[in-house]
């Protein structure tokens, strides 16, 4: 989609960067805000601007408002809830893990999410200190697993496992440049 940039949040950024976040937990995820998961939404500004190996962006139209995000943290997938080898296959500290790449369902199938994904990567690969870009998905939010596997690889589709865990798909995001195509590349 033409007229659409992409950028590292700055301040100003935050309220429209929330909005994307909040509109989508309510309307995507049918969830609503939850303190536990969504924290990091409420202040993004602590969350993701607060350290250098920390990243909220924005994807901007061309009257300057944000339709879409995309986050990356050092922290890895927490156990419990999430599976223990998860957890030691993904630590903290060694682990980007890809949050809130969110776009508004209007400018949704242009490129967006993928281009703040491949921005992101870049991201970590740039730290220095990741060894391995993660994230989860809920199946149930349409497009979403098909958008992550057709990025990287499924690690564990908790579907698959006794008793289905959360329900939750989880990917692992090759530490290369995302094309345009969607295909790592090196």
């Amino acid at each position: 989609m033409h007229g659409i940039s992409i950028r590292v949040a700055a301040p100003d950024d935050l309220d429209g960067a929330r909005a994307v976040m909040l509109d989508t937990v309510y309307r995507d995820f049918g969830t609503g805000y939850v303190p536990r998961w969504h924290g990091d939404i409420v202040d993004p500004e602590a969350a993701y601007l607060a350290s250098p190996r920390h990243a909220l962006l924005v994807a901007v139209d061309g009257g300057g408002r944000v339709v879409g995000t995309g986050a990356l943290d050092s922290r890895g997938p927490a156990h419990p809830p999430n599976p223990r080898e998860l957890a030691e296959r993904y630590p903290s500290g060694e682990t980007a893990q890809l949050r809130r790449v969110y776009v508004r369902p209007e400018f949704r199938r242009h490129g967006i999410a993928r281009r703040l994904v491949a921005e992101l990567v870049e991201f970590a690969v740039a730290d220095g200190g990741y060894r391995a870009v993660y994230l989860h998905t809920d199946p149930a939010v349409p497009g979403a697993e098909a958008f992550w596997r057709s990025l990287g690889k499924v690690v564990l589709d908790e579907r698959e496992e006794p008793g289905g865990g959360q329900g939750i798909v989880h990917v692992e995001v090759p530490m290369a440049r995302v094309g345009v195509s969607g295909h790592a590349s090196a």
